[in-house]
């Protein structure tokens, strides 16, 4: 068997930045078990999986497919720098004619649409919670040691812990902060955190980003996700409450990095824009 594939780069203009995806498009479901043989086979923090929802459809003419995502090591409910990826194949590798993309997920109907050389994503807005901080002590102290903490919150959408740094710390501070997926693992002690969004206030009074953010999930076999467009999806929901903004512009300061445009809707939706580079062509083969 042959399977057409990609690598994109997602939330970066240009190779060897943002967040690497692997992109497969399927003529038909695969047997269960190789969607993770080649998730794991691939070994990036996500590879999705585009198929066909019925005969006849084709990846430059259809406008509406299926779209799973798994990790190394499991299957998630949702991927934003995946979904990108997706999108950008489809639009620039296929030259799909569609103006917009639909992807029916386990997150339920999720959009792509081209604007300019951005591809803007349609996606649910997942608010975070106030934490009890005595429940995640630990977890944090193995994230940001002794570092001052301004706020902490929980989403249950993508079962992730956003820890917000004091505002006297700049983006280097978050930038410098080494982790250890093990110290992560051993310090979650409530079965409900898969992820630990850091994140710290940005320079908004200029053109300057609004907000920087780093994620990590061991849980799920990436230690450190590059650019997570789902963390966004949280953090756009918290950033706009504390900012009294609907339109942020966010980096995500991992050493590759990546810039991501967020726009708050007010039907509970957010639009996250980004660009995307396209590294390689190819084909599985077994």
């Amino acid at each position: 068997m042959q399977i057409p594939i990609f690598t994109v780069d997602a939330f970066t203009s240009r190779p060897f930045a943002g967040n690497p995806a692997a992109v497969c498009l399927l003529e038909n479901d695969l047997d269960e078990d190789l969607y993770q043989k080649i998730a794991t086979e691939m070994n990036l923090s996500e590879t999705a999986f585009i198929r066909k929802l019925k005969p006849g459809d084709d990846f430059s003419k259809s406008s509406c497919f299926g779209l799973r995502w798994f990790t190394p090591v499991s299957e998630i409910r949702l991927c934003g720098h995946a979904t990108l990826a997706s999108a950008a194949v489809l639009f620039h590798i296929q030259k799909n004619t569609n103006s917009v993309l639909s992807f029916m997920t386990l997150s339920g109907e999720l959009k792509a649409r081209q604007v300019k050389d951005h591809i803007v994503l349609d996606l649910p807005l997942c608010p975070a919670y106030p934490q009890e901080l005595k429940e995640v002590e630990e977890l944090i102290k193995a994230a940001v040691g002794d570092l001052s903490v301004e706020d902490v919150r929980y989403s249950p959408d993508i079962k992730s812990l956003l820890v917000r740094l004091s505002d006297t710390y700049g983006r280097s501070v978050l930038e410098e902060l080494k982790v250890s997926a093990q110290h992560f693992l051993s310090a979650e002690k409530t079965g409900k955190v898969k992820g630990v969004i850091l994140t710290v206030k940005g320079n908004s009074s200029g053109k300057g980003h609004d907000f920087y953010s780093r994620y990590f999930a061991p849980w799920y076999g990436v230690l450190e996700d590059p650019v997570c467009g789902s963390a966004h999806a949280v953090l756009g929901s918290y950033w706009s409450e504390q900012l009294g903004k609907k339109e942020m512009l966010a980096f995500q300061c991992s050493p590759r990095g990546g810039e991501l445009k967020i726009s708050v809707r007010s039907d509970g939706r957010v639009d996250i824009a980004g660009q995307s580079a396209v590294v390689l062509k190819g084909n599985l083969t077994f």
